[in-house]
């Protein structure tokens, strides 16, 4: 008779414990909570082989878990539990645990984890920022310029060509890169070990991530079947409009910036498309962005007060969800107050608000490896994999 060793580790069930499954020891694997939920498929029905593997401590079991990135965190499962032991809290405590060491450097993953390392990733871009201000103030000859007519033009200090363009496209290009190095490593760990055999067709890779796309992101349609799950008794909040909207927001900003980029530097070829900044208020590229903002706050106050409205009995919110809202909330914030105060001409405070904008933007996108904001991409990779494998 063959052997299997299992390898526990009980630090991994206390650190899980500490980032958000406190409630995990309650489980006495009745499977409710695998009944409950309305994504898990029959074949492999999830929180229940998890809420186990945590319990024992089974660390590589959890760390190469495709179902564990399948959760839409509804909270059934929650809701429903007998004992209280709350699945879907470890679920999410087990992903947060995933990116936080799933790429170097693992420090920015353990500052990530809690709020004692808020202030470091705040310092950096803080710093880049800062210094970057200083030096422009020093060859412009003034902190707060204004240009010949008395305008506030944040380019005279924030020089795009030189400053803002080569930094953020070496942040995002770089975050970009560890995203996509993080998305392999995922994905072999999903991986059996030694080879795997077909049966049936095998769907083209592009057909998956466009199922994925379609389903996950353009229709939002697993958010309806979370919704439509068994009635739990607890009042429930649909997250499809407000995730809908958050998404085409950042679509549209992610336009309006890839327009004026595209007039910026292409202008200086083509004369007739240059967009000069600040733009008219009129102008239809600035009308775009100024709908795609208030867009973006509205799905940002619905997404607040769903979370604010958790009954903590039954679910409650991690430092990562909180952090990702924060910081969204801080950009958008900032985006449009820096446009206010330029329009009411007030030059301290507009020039201090638009740096902070440049700061919370550069944490927005630095870090989206080890945030919720790469936890997203990580799913969808979880999801391509599954539908290459015949699951739906």
């Amino acid at each position: 008779m063959a052997k299997i060793t299992l390898q526990t580790d009980s630090e991994y069930t206390r650190q899980l414990m500490e980032a958000g499954g406190k409630n995990l020891k309650e489980c006495y694997q009745c499977a409710t909570c695998s009944v409950a939920c309305p994504l898990a498929p029959d074949a492999a029905p999830y929180p229940r082989k998890e809420m186990i593997w945590a319990s024992w401590g089974l660390k590589d079991k959890l760390m190469s878990d495709v179902d564990l990135w399948l959760c839409h965190n509804c909270g059934n499962c929650s809701d429903l539990c007998p004992r209280g032991a709350r699945p879907a809290a470890m679920m999410s405590a087990a992903r947060d645990m995933v990116y936080r060491d799933l790429m170097a450097p693992s420090i920015i993953g353990k500052w990530m984890s809690s709020p004692r390392g808020l202030p470091w990733l705040f310092l950096i871009p803080a710093v880049i920022w800062f210094v970057v201000w200083w030096i422009r103030a020093a060859i412009m000859g003034s902190w707060f310029p204004r240009t010949e007519d008395g305008k506030i033009v944040f380019g005279q200090i924030f020089y795009g060509d030189y400053t803002i363009d080569p930094i953020f496209m070496l942040t995002f290009f770089t975050a970009l890169a560890i995203l996509v190095r993080g998305s392999m490593k995922l994905w072999d760990r999903f991986k059996p070990k030694g080879k795997t055999t077909y049966i049936g067709p095998h769907r083209n890779w592009l057909l998956c991530i466009w199922d994925v796309l379609w389903e996950e992101v353009i229709s939002a349609n697993r958010f309806s079947e979370c919704a439509d799950g068994p009635k739990t008794g607890q009042p429930e909040q649909s997250r499809r409009l407000s995730h809908t909207m958050i998404v085409w927001s950042f679509c549209i900003l992610a336009f309006v910036t890839a327009v004026v980029a595209l007039g910026h530097w292409g202008g200086k070829i083509i004369p007739a498309i240059l967009i000069e900044t600040p733009m008219p208020q009129t102008f239809w590229v600035k009308i775009i962005a100024n709908v795609g903002a208030v867009l973006l706050l509205v799905a940002l106050a619905l997404l607040t007060w769903r979370r604010l409205s958790l009954n903590r009995k039954y679910q409650t919110s991690s430092y990562y969800d909180w952090y990702l809202l924060g910081i969204i909330w801080l950009v958008a914030l900032t985006g449009m107050g820096c446009q206010i105060f330029r329009l009411m001409d007030c030059i301290h405070t507009a020039f201090i608000v638009y740096y902070l904008h440049l700061v919370f933007v550069w944490m927005l996108f630095a870090w989206v490896p080890w945030t919720k904001l790469g936890h997203f991409v990580y799913r969808a990779v979880a999801m391509v994999y599954v539908r290459m494998y015949g699951r739906g």
